[in-house]
């Protein structure tokens, strides 16, 4: 069986299908920053859970679920390049 994929199609690596490997490591960074940042400051442990999954899961969740397929880090970028300039980037596209 042969495929045929067209010259614009862009051809992504993804972990289990879901999420791709750029996204994945700035999850990690971000859990891991907020874990660290969590257990200098909070000495219960149900604090702890609660603040970690109010800081982390939303993102998590975002990065999986995604803008039309976009990677996470391309649509933070797109989002600060507006934030900054918003009219540039409005009237060019």
């Amino acid at each position: 069986m042969k495929f045929i994929f067209p010259q614009n199609y862009k051809f992504t690596t993804k972990i289990l299908g879901i999420i791709d490997y750029q996204t994945a490591l700035l999850n990690m960074i971000w859990g891991g920053l907020i874990f660290l940042i969590v257990n200098l400051i909070f000495t219960s442990l149900n604090l702890k859970i609660f603040i970690f999954i109010i800081l982390v899961f939303p993102m998590l969740i975002f990065s999986i679920v995604g803008i039309n397929g976009e990677n996470l880090i391309n649509v933070i970028l797109y989002m600060s390049k507006f934030i900054i300039k918003p009219k540039l980037l409005f009237y060019t596209k």
